[in-house]
């Protein structure tokens, strides 16, 4: 990365809003209207074109509820990838906010036809088909973004620009943490997102690790600008009847051996969305908890601690800084780190489809290789829990690791 000061603070101007096209978010779906929103609070993108549900009546329905135009609202992703692959004004990007066992062939559909792809977490179902997505990525020269939406928040960034300046000194121990209550509702008495996320033919080998386990994963990676490297995993079903874990507990360790933990439960009964990272290194610590997004805690050895707050000037760095949008006092919260992020999309697909040089280090966007090393995660997990808890690598080994340089973004 090159240095701070040759890094402008402002994202480079678009002459128009880039066209989005949506693959699930019909009735009964919260994540594809959390795209939608986010994609418009940004002011970069207009949703054009969906395919909202694979219940044509469904889908129909939904597509005039987001006043799409009839031409443009579809029964079926298949078709709408090949009707806005051959418009004049088709869609610059897709958001693919679907169940997991789907992601891989809604993707290779747009992508064959020319078009970005955002993509919900996990990437895919397993590791094989996440490294064959990148290999097509890369193939193609496409953005691919993965949507993990807390590291957009701006305190998120400031955490990771204070670790990368030095601010905690060398770094000792990195510490995440999940836990929710919802999945106490048995499944079958939940909608339809609740039962279909715990169906082993829909998400893969694990529920709660895929699910919440995965921005975990990457938060404490992206926080700490280092990979994790291996895990020690014990999943539990500890609320109602499934076939997958509500509950798992990790050790980890990051390069360079940093031990971690990662802690997580979705029958945590009184919890909400206590997503929390604590980060320790030898001169000071920092934490940020989710539901309270605005402050970030650093704590230096022996001295008083400090409470950051969102805002201009005070010490903000300059990748928080640029998504600061209200004043200090007027709260930001995961609706705003949902744009922020779709802003970053923008950015990077407006460049890829006009030709544009971006600075180095402008975007820090989650990558399909942020995609891949996910699902790799979640393979590790699950495999350390079979072995009773044995130390198994998260890392992507061999010839695949020679995409990961090529999958980032420009």
């Amino acid at each position: 990365m090159g240095a701070e000061t040759t890094i402008p603070l402002d994202f480079p101007r678009q002459t128009r809003r880039l066209r989005l096209g949506i693959v699930g978010g019909g009735e009964g779906s919260f994540i594809g209207k959390v795209h939608a929103r986010g994609a418009r609070l940004s002011n970069r993108w207009t949703v054009v074109a969906g395919a909202l549900s694979s219940r044509p009546a469904v889908a129909l329905q939904s597509g005039q509820d987001w006043f799409l135009d009839d031409d443009r609202i579809y029964t079926d992703y298949r078709e709408m990838a090949a009707q806005e692959g051959s418009r004049p004004d088709g869609i610059d990007a897709v958001s693919i906010a679907t169940p997991n066992n789907t992601h891989f062939d809604i993707a290779c559909a747009f992508m064959e036809q020319g078009i970005d792809v955002i993509c919900d977490k996990p990437l895919t179902t397993n590791l094989e088909s996440a490294l064959e997505l990148a290999r097509r990525q890369k193939a193609s020269g496409l953005v691919f973004g993965v949507t993990y939406a807390y590291a957009a928040n701006a305190m998120v960034r400031q955490a990771r620009e204070m670790v990368r300046n030095g601010s905690l000194g060398a770094l000792k121990q990195i510490h995440v943490e999940y836990f929710q209550e919802w999945a106490l509702t048995p499944p079958a008495e939940g909608g339809a997102g609740a039962q279909w996320r715990v169906k082993p033919e829909q998400v893969g080998e694990a529920f709660a690790t895929g699910d919440i386990g995965t921005h975990c994963h990457h938060l404490g990676s992206f926080v700490a600008g280092l990979p994790m490297t291996s895990v020690k995993a014990e999943f539990h079903t500890l609320g109602p009847d499934k076939p997958l874990e509500d509950t798992a507990f990790m050790h980890v360790r990051y390069q360079g051996g940093i031990p971690g933990t990662i802690m997580i439960s979705q029958v945590a009964a009184g919890t909400h969305c206590g997503f929390r990272i604590r980060v320790f290194g030898e001169k000071a610590s920092l934490e940020w908890n989710q539901e309270e997004p605005e402050y970030l805690h650093f704590r230096p050895f022996a001295e008083p601690a400090r409470l950051l707050t969102r805002g201009e000037g005070a010490g903000i760095g300059q990748h928080a800084a640029r998504f600061v949008h209200m004043p200090r006092g007027h709260p930001e919260a995961l609706s705003d780190a949902w744009a922020n992020l779709y802003e970053e999309f923008a950015v990077a697909i407006n460049a890829r489809r006009t030709g544009a040089d971006l600075p180095q280090g402008l975007l820090e966007y989650p990558t399909i290789w942020d995609g891949v090393l996910g699902v790799k995660f979640i393979q590790a997990a699950v495999q350390s829990h079979r072995l009773d808890a044995a130390w198994v690598s998260c890392e992507v080994d061999g010839d695949a690791k020679r995409l990961a340089t090529s999958c980032f973004m420009q």
